[in-house]
């Protein structure tokens, strides 16, 4: 790439006349890892492109732009850093991230030369993958746009119920969790004597106690209510960690006091589920959800590949040439 002469700038500037299915390419029918994999291939992209300089635009003639940096006869213009300081940053900040891309853009570009110097590099090879990287950009933004407009993100419980019944498989728990209280005080707290008659009491003015309680006091807590935990996480930094058989322990112990130098911890388990075991469904509720908004991303992506595909044949817009 010499100065005056940027190869892969001629990219950016030709006519769109490739085949509009190659250029969505990426969102294939059938390829349902595309939309999840696709910002990876953003991310190389971003990367790829600061190694090549690409200028669609620039100010003047190149006599007129300003050099800030060399190498060999590749140079970096003052107009090319435009945009990479945002707006408000203090002048110490923008220097010092102007110095970091510049350092950046000097060794990217000694990478380059050197790789020039010891391989083949198959310019044109290059140019065809710099292209569909810039086509997969657009494809991809497109997408998110046609996806945000018309995806439906109501997900009722009935859907959610009929798609765990029919992947429960999946659903095996991989570790212990629980419905239970978890409380955890300092030994010096008051009235800790009548925590575990809170724990147990069914009245509203005592489970309102309780909290207050634990409020005031505890350095950790969770009052059981219907959300499963996991236990390991639920007795988080306390002796209850270290029990070795934590199965045997759950089936034996619905209630269970301990201490250390500084603590003294309650533990009232009201339901439990072992690990290998089919999760409830309210464990995993949150997950599924999630699994069938992925899963109506991507039919809505193949979707508008082939709505962008079809009307490209009734519209005749391209011709494949044999």
């Amino acid at each position: 790439m010499k100065r005056g002469s940027n190869t892969y700038s001629r990219i950016f500037s030709r006519s769109n006349t490739h085949d509009k299915r190659n250029s969505y390419s990426l969102f294939a029918p059938g390829s349902k890892k595309a939309l999840f994999f696709l910002p990876v291939l953003v991310g190389a992209l971003v990367t790829g492109c600061d190694f090549i300089k690409m200028k669609t635009k620039s100010s003047g003639s190149e006599e007129d732009r300003q050099p800030v940096a060399r190498v060999d006869n590749t140079y970096l213009y003052k107009d090319e850093l435009d945009g990479i300081i945002a707006p408000g940053t203090s002048k110490e900040d923008s220097t010092t991230r102007v110095e970091a891309y510049i350092n950046s853009w000097v060794r990217k570009q000694l990478l380059i030369q050197e790789a020039t110097r010891k391989i083949d590099i198959n310019e044109a090879d290059v140019e065809r993958k710099i292209l569909d990287y810039r086509y997969s950009i657009i494809a991809y933004e497109y997408q998110n746009y046609y996806i945000r407009q018309n995806i439906d993100t109501i997900v009722s419980n009935s859907e959610i119920e009929t798609y765990y019944k029919a992947n429960i498989d999946n659903f095996i728990l991989k570790q212990n969790i629980v419905q239970a209280t978890f409380i955890k005080v300092p030994k010096n707290a008051p009235r800790t004597a009548k925590i575990k008659e809170l724990i147990y009491s069914k009245r509203e003015k005592d489970e309102k106690e309780l909290k207050s309680y634990c409020l005031s006091f505890s350095s950790a807590y969770h009052i059981s209510d219907s959300s499963w935990m996991i236990f390991d996480d639920l007795v988080r930094n306390s002796p209850l960690v270290e029990i070795p058989n934590k199965i045997q322990f759950l089936k034996s112990n619905p209630y269970y006091e301990t201490s250390d130098d500084g603590y003294l911890y309650f533990l009232k388990v009201d339901q439990y589920r072992i690990s290998d075991n089919v999760s409830p469904l309210e464990f995993v509720k949150d997950d599924i959800r999630n699994i069938i908004l992925n899963k109506r991303k991507v039919e809505l992506a193949n979707k508008l590949e082939d709505e962008v595909y079809n009307n490209g044949v009734n519209q005749k817009e391209f011709e494949i040439f044999k």
